[in-house]
């Protein structure tokens, strides 16, 4: 019973969020600082309604470089929720071209200058990531990517994909990853208290110098890095 009131509360927290970040949107349209202050509008009630306690330690995330690549690990669509309460200022994100056709949120995202990719489209994806590159190097704006490129359901990481890598290597910024703990497994929405979730930022990666040959080192630092907080962030909780 609390879990279906708690997805009614949401739905009616969706659509109220949804029109609120559209007004936002059509008042500033494609400010690059609309994300952060509508990813706030969506995760600080949410966090509330749904009962989890989230515990961030994100220091060099908030005292990033102007323009980097952040990288994040995607368990499930909570991840809206969940990390809305530590997207920095002037961060953008890359998502589904598809994302376009959801009622009020796709009308959002698009209105607070984040990147839609058809994924269908080689030659458009290509586009939209030489259009990313120019934002890193020129417009002090952070662009915010899940190198998994699809939800691992709080498993084991999957391959990471290389375009925010490239986009790093690219653009000559810092990589700044950011992981939180396998949360999507242990969250029970049927009790008043839902879960404890961690989230931590790492270390920027600087990517100056490097060519596309370093990538899969790079891929590789990064991928291993972010198994070793996240496993560590894992064995924190169960502890606890």
């Amino acid at each position: 019973m609390l879990f279906v009131f708690r997805m009614l509360l949401m739905g009616l927290h969706f659509i109220l969020a949804g029109i609120l970040g559209v007004i936002l949107g059509l008042c500033r349209p494609f400010n690059p600082d609309n994300s952060r202050l509508c990813a706030r509008l969506y995760a600080l009630p949410a966090m509330c309604i749904l009962r989890l306690r989230v515990k961030a330690d994100v220091g060099p995330l908030m005292n990033k470089p102007d323009s980097c690549v952040i990288i994040a690990n995607h368990q499930s669509n909570y991840d809206l929720f969940v990390f809305g309460n530590v997207v920095p200022r002037r961060t953008v994100c890359i998502g589904k071209k598809s994302l376009k056709w959801v009622p009020l949120f796709g009308q959002l995202f698009w209105l607070a200058g984040n990147v839609l990719i058809d994924r269908g489209n080689a030659h458009k994806a290509r586009q939209s990531m030489l259009t990313t590159t120019d934002t890193l190097q020129h417009k002090d704006t952070s662009i915010w990517v899940f190198p998994e490129g699809t939800r691992n359901l709080g498993e084991e990481l999957l391959p990471f994909k290389k375009g925010a890598f490239q986009m790093a290597i690219a653009a000559g910024v810092p990589i700044v990853p950011v992981c939180v703990s396998s949360y999507i497994k242990h969250m029970r929405l049927n009790r008043w208290h839902s879960g404890k979730i961690l989230i931590r930022s790492l270390p920027a990666i600087p990517t100056a110098g490097l060519t596309m040959d370093d990538m899969p080192m790079l891929i590789t630092q990064c991928r291993e890095q972010m198994r070793e907080c996240i496993d560590a962030m894992d064995r924190q909780l169960q502890a606890a």
